[in-house]
């Protein structure tokens, strides 16, 4: 099969990979049809994020079952499924105790990043890890589950409530995730993003509301400053001026991941305004299937605004400016297998 295999410089080169097989009897072989490009896998490229070389990339995947171990009984070939990918041991204390996303045995099992990932034409997983896609529900929309299970994560680590303030920090495609969620949840909703390209295409996805309690600024906009219950910084880099953002006894959940980042904060501020800094971590894969149903009613296929071949790759990841000195020209990415990315 063709797939995308991460090499020693922090390039992608498209090679002929062996297949997966079955060999567990609770394997799932699936065929994937198309996955999204997230901000971890634009990370690993631009050397903010680890990930092991010669490692096939990717992560937010869907497709259709191929084949299945001799034990597998929630799946057959030809249904169409979401993929989970947040692997957990399930025997470690941690584990135990129903902190999957703690899972202490995680070295080797991070899909897309040191296990095999799904920027390929199959993925195996065991089954537990494989979820129906519900009926009606287009590859699209089921493509963006996998991020709104993160942004569910983090907006519950924050606790916001129906009338709260939240500020999204960065509309890329898990802020505008976050946006959406946090305004199904009821909330009032500021959207940050200082790329005008992307303001407009956060727009774009917004239109469907008509209630007024979605907008986006630029970041140094006024009226910003103590505005947010809840701040969540998906870019992961910016706690300082999320800092800002939020209210007295405001709680700023730290998201975006960026192993090169660092922050300054005065432990006093924190004292003395009441703030809560929260690190959520990994989703809890209990909240995948609640992502699943409510994805059913967020116009989640709204984000991808461009869909590109295996053999396009480099194409795909300029347009999210991962290419030196090349601005965003996407929202959401989705790389497709097959010939000139026809969808299956």
């Amino acid at each position: 099969m063709k797939a995308l295999i991460l090499d020693e410089r922090r390039t992608l080169s498209l090679v002929d990979h062996p297949k997966p097989e079955a060999t567990a009897p609770t394997d799932v072989v699936v065929r994937v049809v198309q996955t999204g490009v997230c901000g971890t896998d634009r990370s690993v490229l631009v050397g903010k994020f680890p990930a092991e070389p010669g490692v096939v990339m990717g992560h937010e995947a869907v497709g259709v079952v191929d084949s299945t171990g001799s034990a597998v009984t929630d799946h057959k070939p030809g249904d169409r499924v979401i993929i989970n990918p947040t692997l957990y041991c399930g025997g470690c204390p941690t584990c135990l105790e129903g902190h999957w996303d703690f899972c202490q045995n995680k070295a080797g099992t991070e899909v897309g990043l040191d296990l095999d990932g799904a920027f390929a034409e199959y993925i195996r997983l065991p089954q537990r890890f494989i979820h129906p896609m519900p009926d009606g529900m287009d590859f699209d929309r089921a493509s963006v589950v996998e991020p709104l299970a993160c942004a569910l994560n983090n907006i519950e680590a924050g606790r916001l409530q129906a009338g709260e303030t939240a500020v999204v920090v960065g509309g890329g495609p898990v802020g505008v995730v976050c946006a959406l969620a946090a305004h199904h949840y009821g909330a009032r909703v500021l959207l940050t993003e200082p790329d005008p390209y992307r303001q407009e295409l956060c727009r774009q996805v917004f239109s469907h509301t008509d209630d007024g309690r979605v907008s986006v600024h630029a970041p140094d906009e006024e009226g910003l400053t103590g505005r947010g219950d809840v701040v969540i910084d998906t870019v992961g880099s910016l706690l300082e001026q999320s800092m800002e953002y939020a209210a007295t006894r405001g709680r700023v959940v730290v998201m975006g991941y960026n192993s090169n980042a660092s922050a300054t904060v005065r432990p006093l501020e924190i004292l003395q305004r009441g703030l809560q800094i929260i690190g959520a971590g990994d989703y809890n894969s209990r909240l995948f299937p609640k992502a699943i149903e409510l994805a059913r009613w967020l116009p989640l296929e709204k984000l991808i605004t461009h869909r590109f071949p295996l053999e396009e790759h480099d194409e795909a990841f300029a347009a999210l400016a991962a290419a030196p000195g090349t601005p965003y020209s996407a929202l959401k990415v989705v790389l497709v297998p097959g010939p000139a990315g026809a969808r299956g």
